[in-house]
């Protein structure tokens, strides 16, 4: 196999692994836990531990749903914005990335565009472009700022192991896109 055929096939894997995580902050559903029980996850977040949708549905409603106050937002403007409210500037400069790169938000989905697994996924698509400048300038400037409090505050706050797992092997896989600039 040629160098840029194994570089496609870790570009690929690496896109792949944002996706997973991606999925892995949103509303938990049966996939998850069977993806979880399975071992599916395994290669992306390891050291899982077998958990019921309702402990997970009710642990995400907790720290990143409400109501009430969140002990962790998975929003960016919280962390970046004075104010510290969701849809502020901070999201605003997210959406002129996607703009920028000409990928629109997934009317399915939910999230607000600064939300975790938005960005995630968006990582994922400049990985597999194979735009590793636009990656690396994206995560300066975006996920380098709010990732690493959001998940000390998680691996703080969650009262469930996969939490704590996920935020860790997010926490891997934003130090390798480091590594890799």
């Amino acid at each position: 196999m040629s160098d840029t055929a194994m570089a496609s096939v870790a570009d690929r894997d690496l896109a792949a692994g944002y996706d997973v995580l991606a999925r892995c902050w949103r509303e938990p559903d049966v996939a998850l836990v069977q993806a979880i029980e399975d071992g599916s996850l395994e290669d992306v977040v390891p050291g899982v531990e077998a958990v019921s949708l309702e402990a997970l549905r009710a642990e995400h409603t907790r720290l990143f749903v409400g109501p009430g106050a969140l002990p962790c937002p998975p929003y960016e403007s919280v962390y970046r914005d004075e104010d510290g409210q969701v849809l502020g500037p901070s999201t605003a400069a997210v959406v002129a990335w996607y703009r920028t790169i000409g990928v629109g938000l997934d009317p399915e989905v939910s999230d607000l565009p600064d939300h975790i697994a938005v960005e995630l996924e968006f990582m994922g698509h400049l990985q597999r472009r194979g735009d590793i400048a636009a990656l690396d300038r994206f995560v300066a400037e975006h996920p380098r700022r709010w990732f690493p409090a959001f998940l000390d505050g998680v691996e703080t706050a969650t009262r469930v192991p996969f939490y704590r797992a996920l935020a860790a092997a997010t926490r891997d896989l934003l130090d390798g896109v480091d590594e890799m600039a």
